[in-house]
């Protein structure tokens, strides 16, 4: 069965980081998603290698039109999609599409019922809105970066997953669906500005809650879910590698003590804040005695919410995953499978990445462009 979006034609304009993500997740739903990539010279230097090629698993199951974005025909070709489109996403600074002709009100007046969405760090206006920067600035900015990490050190870089794929691409993407649900009823598009500040923001509404209630600190580990808590938290085992414990529930708790031996009277002081280093420091030893997969054995599928910290090489091979098909393989490239799942329109991941402009032509006949119509862009270097 075709996937929930099937019927949706979505136009991404290419760049890095957020928007490919975004533009990854309409497609693995059934959209329709076609790439705008800039067509560049033959040689040209490559700072990204990876891009265009099987590796590039963000630019999965989606064709790509490459347009020399500087010639006055493109455009047009690129207007002429927005016609038939549903949904346009961008990710560049703010002001780069209305410079090219092709901002918001441009192609609303081509097409009323676009909806225009645009992923930036700072977001479409502010004090910041025209400053460069990267996912670890805009978490900085929202309050989340200051929490993560150990006490004795610098807060940590969490990856790029809180600002560019979280708080940025996954706002973008139900974003444009939530404005495409509401074209269908208002007949009417509407631009949709999704910043990563906001967005890692929003995903520490919890944690904002708990500081409002005085349950959390400004502090480094010395919270439940920061690393303060002995029963939330990864342990080295014998071997080296790692184990993740969160127990927090006390019959979860009381099931990790039994199963694990822990027989110390003072584990049982599970909510004595105080005594979190101590008993941080007794959990730290007692999983340094057996390796990891030891402690599995033991504890991995009971209550005792016991989890082996696996890395990339691991993750897919693990029988939980293998069973689920969380990982999926596209052209011998190992790479997250579509999610969520549906019982009925099921997603999929598609094809490879494609060559930038490896599907021009084919494309413009698709959207109703004539081979006339096409030749005489190619003849033009437009496409």
């Amino acid at each position: 069965m075709p996937g929930p979006l099937t019927g949706i034609k979505v136009i991404e304009m290419v760049g890095l980081g957020p928007c490919p993500f975004a533009g990854m997740m309409l497609a693995d739903m059934g959209a329709e998603v076609i790439r705008i990539d800039r067509k560049t010279k033959p040689g040209a230097d490559n700072p990204f290698p990876m891009l265009g090629t099987k590796f590039d698993v963000m630019a999965r199951g989606r064709r790509s039109l490459a347009l020399d974005l500087k010639h006055p025909q493109a455009r047009e070709v690129v207007l002429g999609l927005v016609e038939r489109a549903d949904i346009l996403i961008e990710g560049f600074r703010p002001g780069v599409m209305e410079r090219l002709g092709l901002g918001p009100d441009a192609c609303q007046a081509r097409n009323p019922r676009l909806v225009f969405g645009r992923v930036t760090g700072w977001g479409q206006d502010g004090p910041l809105a025209q400053a460069a920067g990267h996912d670890l600035n805009y978490i900085a900015l929202s309050g989340m970066l200051h929490a993560m990490g150990r006490a004795d050190t610098p807060p940590s870089p969490p990856l790029n997953l809180v600002g560019d794929f979280g708080g940025g691409a996954m706002m973008l993407a139900f974003g444009v669906v939530c404005a495409a649900l509401e074209a269908k009823t208002s007949g009417k598009g509407q631009t949709v500005d999704a910043a990563m500040t906001d967005g890692a923001a929003l995903l520490g509404a919890m944690m904002y809650g708990l500081r409002a209630f005085g349950s959390w600190q400004d502090a480094r580990e010395a919270n439940m879910l920061d690393g303060g808590a002995p029963f939330y938290d990864t342990y080295a085992c014998r071997d080296g590698r790692f184990l993740s414990v969160g127990a927090i529930e006390p019959q979860f708790y009381a099931q990790l003590l039994d199963l694990s031996g822990a027989s110390d009277p003072d584990f049982q002081k599970q909510w004595s804040v105080k005594r979190w280093p101590d008993l941080k420091a007794k959990f730290a030893a007692l999983f340094a005695t057996k390796t990891r997969d030891e402690w599995c054995a033991l504890l991995e599928g009971t209550d005792a919410c016991v989890a082996p910290v696996l890395d990339m090489a691991e993750a897919p091979a693990h029988p939980h995953n293998a069973a689920r098909a969380t990982f999926v393989e596209i052209d011998g490239v190992t790479q997250p499978a579509p999610t969520p799942r549906f019982s009925r329109t099921v997603a999929e991941a598609g094809q490879a990445a494609a060559a930038p402009g490896q599907h021009s032509a084919a494309v413009l006949a698709d959207w109703g462009w004539t081979n006339e119509a096409i030749e005489s862009l190619k003849t033009a270097g437009v496409i």
